[in-house]
């Protein structure tokens, strides 16, 4: 396993979590506002895209020793949100930053490559 590429995209990962977290924040924990807030789902949606990105670049190896977290369906919600052209389902986008985000980062803080 190439441990210092993992730890890497981990820390960015964790980053964009936080970025998340930041933003909600900022915005409020309120569906509603979101939901109104083009500028609240594009900050979102734009972290939620680079950590489907980033999750390309873990090892293999990597994928496989740590496999609880479903790599490919973090992927494939970044393909959503890179490919519908403005017909994200912004439920599904809530969804994922309230309970998914919390969950990968608490997850990603625990393995112990950085």
């Amino acid at each position: 396993m190439q441990v210092n590429r993992d730890a890497d995209v981990l820390k960015h990962i964790i980053g964009y979590c936080e970025e998340i977290e930041g933003t909600v924040e900022r915005f409020g924990e309120d569906y509603d506002i979101f939901s109104t807030d083009n500028v609240y789902q594009n900050a979102v949606a734009l972290c939620v895209l680079q950590i489907g990105e980033l999750t390309t670049h873990f090892t293999e190896e990597f994928k496989n020793v740590y496999n609880e977290m479903p790599w490919n369906q973090i992927k494939a919600l970044r393909n959503i949100v890179a490919h519908n052209y403005g017909k994200i389902d912004k439920e599904i986008l809530w969804e994922t930053v309230i309970n998914d985000i919390p969950e990968l980062k608490e997850y990603c803080c625990k393995i112990k490559l950085m």
